[in-house]
């Protein structure tokens, strides 16, 4: 594992641009010091040297690497394949594909950042489609990884067991839990409930002899619980449930601030509880668990919320720093080449993988 470490950015991906990635820069430094990670920004020279300015980073931190060409955060995938080169996004990109950097992160347009990586990266295994989202979603028990939550609307079994197996990895990698427990999402925890798929994915995780810590069977109210590190399900329910809690996690924000500013008892009973209130707050807010990694391509991409602040887009760099400096690459190439004997199929052939330069 690389003690230094380089992290290439899209410079100008998100709502902001900038301003945030290089906060972001900034925020992560004072988490964590000088713990050996450089940074290659790719975008505006001049905008970002003004941000480093106002931030007070130098070169020795930060090197530039200057484009004029953006990819829109409402472009096509098509489009951004056909326009992109030479873009912020695709060099943040083609420097992890050279060895250059250890990872990428970009807060740009989701689309064209899966197309553009799965183009120069490629996939990490044969057989591989496309890359899955995984989202770290808080519980009761601290964070569950669920994957996958927008990437691939349909998934058939084999494509569910892979989730499992890079999810277990990437849950170990970032969360530091030695074995982590992998579940299936379905509409029941019995064995015979569920589709075909899942109910065939089951079984090869239970025989399969793959060396993951399977659980079985979880149901919808199982994430918020932390049953298992890992809850796997297609991209069509991963991302309906996440935007599902998303949107009741703001629907109980606003019933309390509402219940505690109706009266003047309310405020005062407010201000009594506000250090427990301000711990509940750290523990639901996005920019604490923002960045969801590209899992199975042939190299580490990290994706940012498009509208995070500073504090959400060093929370992303960590997740980066994180996998680069983990055997989370090594750990899936090896897990994927067990499946096929699994499922009884040809041997999967791993695609060669450019170990970053130090």
């Amino acid at each position: 594992m690389p003690s230094s470490i380089l992290i290439s950015l899209d410079g100008m991906g998100g709502d902001h641009g900038p301003p945030v990635v290089i906060a972001g820069i900034q925020d992560y430094r004072k988490q964590h010091g000088g713990d050996g990670v450089r940074f290659l920004v790719h975008g505006d020279e001049a905008a970002i040297r003004t941000e480093m300015g106002k931030c007070g980073l130098g070169d020795d931190l930060v090197v530039v690497r200057h484009t004029d060409k953006v990819v829109g955060m409402e472009e096509k995938p098509a489009q951004a394949m056909r326009r992109g080169k030479g873009s912020s996004l695709w060099n943040a990109i083609e420097a992890v594909k050279t060895g250059e950097a250890h990872a990428v992160v970009s807060a740009g347009n989701t689309g064209a950042l899966m197309a553009i990586a799965k183009l120069i990266l490629r996939m990490s295994a044969h057989g591989l489609e496309r890359p899955a989202i995984v989202a770290s979603w808080p519980t009761l028990r601290g964070v569950t990884a669920v994957l996958d939550v927008g990437a691939n609307i349909e998934s058939d079994a084999e494509q569910l067991i892979e989730f499992a197996i890079m999810g277990e990895a990437f849950h170990a990698a970032v969360h530091g839990v030695a074995c982590p427990t992998v579940g299936i999402l379905n509409v029941g925890s019995e064995d015979m409930k569920g589709h075909e798929e899942v109910r065939e994915a089951s079984r090869v995780l239970r025989e399969g002899g793959l060396g993951l810590n399977y659980h079985g069977f979880v149901e919808g109210d199982d994430i918020a619980k932390g049953t298992v590190d890992v809850v796997v399900t297609d991209g069509f329910t991963g991302n309906i449930a996440l935007k599902t809690a998303e949107g009741v996690a703001r629907f109980i924000s606003a019933l309390l601030k509402e219940a505690l500013t109706s009266s003047l008892q309310a405020k005062v009973g407010a201000a009594i509880a506000m250090p427990a209130l301000k711990a509940m707050g750290r523990r639901i807010d996005p920019s604490s668990i923002n960045g969801g990694p590209l899992l199975g391509l042939n190299g580490i991409v990290v994706k940012s919320h498009g509208g995070a602040d500073a504090k959400g887009f060093a929370n992303a760099i960590r997740i980066a720093v994180d996998l680069a400096r983990s055997d989370y690459l090594t750990k899936v190439r090896d897990s994927l080449n067990r499946l096929p004997a699994a499922l009884e199929l040809p041997a999967a052939t791993p695609e060669t993988v450019t170990e970053p330069s130090q």
